[in-house]
């Protein structure tokens, strides 16, 4: 029996749902989810292993112009994607227009590889409006695939996952078939934590923030953390710790269940502020955060 395999990369604008996608296709919280811009900033693989397939899924951060040197990285990992993949998952949604001026159109259709164009949150709309987009979307990227699916319901997921496979070139497996994804443990923890900043500030603070793993020790029943914020200025660490600590305590209790849940083990989790003015702009920085 032939095997099939390759990397099957999400691209979009700014919060069409591409990592809640990249969760329901892998069947598992890889990527933090929140309804802020910009909440994804690494590319992360996810792992989907069958019997006689391997789908390599790559989430991305959402298309947009660079006004940092953390948004170049970004922007980076947007064009690296669409430079490796064997299918290309061109993410949209029923709020976007259809049109020659978004800023992917022309990259999408410049790729040689196979695209899905996967009109998300469906279940805003309905079926006629859901028609009607599918039709300009089909009109501007004829060579296409078009999909409409409800990543927050896993809706049509199952023919967009069919699709995929019967695009999938013939390959061994890139990687061990019970791996599910190439970030280390402490990744998955400054993601979530990251997460809490991002649902529980507002303002500039979520997007003034960047979290580093100094510690991780896996006893036998428990994992003890410790997890350095960093922030650009003095009156943001006020904001992040809060009234006697109120905040931050609110960050780690909430970070620490779903790390809990994450590795299904007890967590003693440690979070320390410190500020690091313009870490955005700094190149060794950025990269000792593991940006590329």
């Amino acid at each position: 029996m032939s095997h099939k395999a390759g990397f099957v990369n999400i691209i979009g604008n700014p919060n069409v749902g591409k990592s809640t996608l990249l969760n329901q296709l892998v069947g598992q919280k890889l990527s933090i989810v929140t309804s802020k811009a910009q909440t994804t900033r690494h590319r992360l693989l996810g792992i989907v292993n069958g019997k006689d397939f391997q789908i390599i899924y790559s989430d991305t951060p959402g298309f947009l112009k660079p006004q940092y040197k953390l948004q170049e990285y970004m922007a980076k990992a947007v064009h690296t994607a669409l430079e490796d993949a064997d299918i290309l998952l061109f993410t949209t949604d029923v709020t976007e227009e259809p049109s020659e001026e978004h800023p992917l159109v022309e990259k999408v259709r410049a790729v040689k590889i196979p695209v899905i164009c996967i009109l998300n949150k469906t279940d805003l709309v309905t079926p006629e409006e859901v028609e009607a987009l599918l039709s300009r979307w089909q009109a501007l990227l004829p060579e296409a695939t078009c999909i409409p699916v409800s990543a927050t319901l896993g809706a049509n997921l199952d023919k967009l996952l069919n699709t995929i496979l019967e695009l999938l070139p013939e390959s061994p497996p890139y990687f061990p078939k019970d791996q599910l994804t190439d970030k280390p443990e402490k990744f998955f923890v400054e993601e979530i934590i990251r997460e809490k900043i991002l649902l529980f500030y507002r303002q500039e603070i979520p997007y003034s923030v960047e979290v580093a793993v100094e510690s991780f020790k896996e006893e036998d029943d428990l994992i003890r953390i410790a997890a350095k914020i960093f922030v650009m200025r003095d009156s943001q660490k006020g904001i992040l710790i809060g009234h006697k600590g109120q905040a931050l305590k609110k960050v780690g209790t909430e970070a620490r269940k779903d790390i809990e849940a994450f590795f299904n083990k007890k967590v003693f989790l440690e979070l320390f502020v410190k500020v690091k003015k313009d870490w955005r702009d700094k190149d060794r920085m950025l990269r000792s955060l593991g940006y590329q």
